[in-house]
């Protein structure tokens, strides 16, 4: 066993320049077999494959083997197998580690997505997530959603618009694609057209920009 899996499966995805790179079932399996067999229920509730299975039933085995050997050293005082116990233990709490790191760290690329595309993923980046993963988008853009509409005095306020302070009420923006009909809070109708050019209130057109429609001209 190697930790290189671990770590290499952490380097990808930090090299990854994807707004979530897609799930990597293959060198995840690889490094969630080496947890011990009380958390593989959870892992093949979000691996329903049939071939994952078999990996971690066939990797499990080394855990048993970690196992009998430390019974063999706690009952005999054998030293024996005394380090590669040790080290096949040390071993799966850095697998352990790599793998969590890992997961927590596709959440976190989630959450900045939802700042910054809107409660509804593309469909380029619903691809590259598992279930568990897109019941927990939807559930914190909930979440989000609901505690956004409790403030400002039962009013609301869209915390995603302006993460940035705006120098400018106002920005001027190229249309990309053809969209069509675009209300402002005012009522105006403006007819966003592939090329066209307009001069926008920042707040109602930056979520526009964040989806590529408007690109804002600098």
């Amino acid at each position: 066993m190697s930790t290189d899996k671990g770590f290499e499966l952490i380097r990808e995805f930090e090299r990854s320049t994807d707004p979530i790179p897609a799930f990597n079932v293959c060198k995840l399996v690889c490094n969630v077999c080496c947890v011990p067999l009380v958390l593989r229920l959870l892992f093949d509730s979000v691996f329903q494959d049939d071939g994952v299975r078999s990996v971690l039933e066939d990797i499990s085995k080394i855990y048993q083997e970690n196992y009998a050997h430390a019974i063999t050293f706690n009952e005999t005082g054998d030293r024996k197998f005394l380090p590669l116990v040790m080290y096949r233990h040390n071993l799966i709490k850095r697998q352990k580690r790599c793998v969590l790191a890992y997961l927590a760290n596709r959440l976190f690329r989630l959450k900045r997505l939802r700042w910054h595309v809107g409660p509804i993923l593309p469909a380029e980046i619903k691809a590259c997530i598992n279930e568990p993963e897109s019941i927990w988008f939807n559930k914190y853009s909930r979440i989000l959603a609901e505690y956004m509409a409790s403030i400002h005095d039962g009013y609301g306020l869209n915390l995603t618009n302006d993460i940035k302070p705006p120098k400018s009420l106002y920005i001027e923006v190229r249309c990309l694609t053809d969209y069509g009909k675009f209300e402002l809070e005012n009522g105006e109708i403006i007819l966003l057209k592939k090329n066209s050019q307009h001069y926008l209130p920042k707040l109602q057109c930056e979520q526009l920009i964040r989806q590529g429609i408007l690109q804002h001209i600098t």
